[in-house]
């Protein structure tokens, strides 16, 4: 688990091909890897990977062709910049919100402008997690948590102040950017309880007026 709170931001030091997935080697930058030991969650851009090698500068871990084909990383090039946080502990701050590093899906910048000194991007979902974003909900993009500030269609608002663009990547974000998208926690679970065994019975599972009004979520 994480909590979206970028704890550096690394550059991928190597890309290898190994028998049709691939191993990243990635370079730490400020990344603290004092603590860190083989077998150790790191969400690198969002996405909780593995440990397999390390030493001070920095680590690998083995990507899946399940991993692939829901990230960006198949994407990535040596150099690229990523969003780097280590696994929380115990006693770590919850400055953000509760993160898997489970992406659900790759969505896309598709608009950015300046306010004040702040950015604002407008992001496009894929249309099956559109349903899990709330105004003022938590998402997290790349690894960042961050709180959305409109929601039409599939699209969704992120205000970024500049501490935020200075300690992640979201500075490089242009149009036409993709990037991993996960979606709240509770979300996700509340959608599985309401629908309890009915989604067994469902070929498109969705949080309907009529479902919620069912379970005593909503009055009539």
């Amino acid at each position: 688990m994480f909590t979206g709170i970028i704890q550096a931001v690394g550059t991928i030091a190597g890309i290898e091909t190994r028998q049709g997935d691939l191993r990243l080697t990635v370079n730490g930058c400020q990344l603290d890897m004092s603590d860190v030991t083989l077998g150790d969650s790191i969400a690198t851009n969002g996405i909780c990977l593995t440990v397999i090698d390390f030493s001070q500068e920095g680590f690998s871990a083995d990507v899946s062709r399940e991993t692939l084909s829901l990230t960006t990383l198949e994407k990535l090039q040596p150099g690229s910049p990523v969003n780097l946080e280590k696994a929380l502990t115990l006693s770590t701050p919850l400055g953000g919100h509760l993160v898997s590093g489970h992406v659900d899906g790759v969505g896309r910048v598709v608009e950015r402008r300046d306010d004040a000194r702040s950015i604002r991007f407008r992001i496009e979902a894929p249309a099956g997690l559109a349903r899990y974003i709330a105004h003022k909900g938590s998402i997290c993009v790349d690894g960042v948590s961050l709180t959305v500030n409109g929601v039409a269609g599939s699209g969704f608002d992120l205000n970024i102040v500049p501490h935020t663009l200075r300690q992640t990547i979201m500075e490089n974000y242009r149009v036409g950017s993709e990037v991993n998208l996960e979606v709240d926690l509770v979300a996700r679970y509340l959608e599985r309880l309401v629908l309890g065994g009915e989604e067994t019975k469902r070929s498109v599972s969705g949080v309907t007026e009529t479902l919620l009004k069912k379970y005593g979520f909503m009055r009539n």
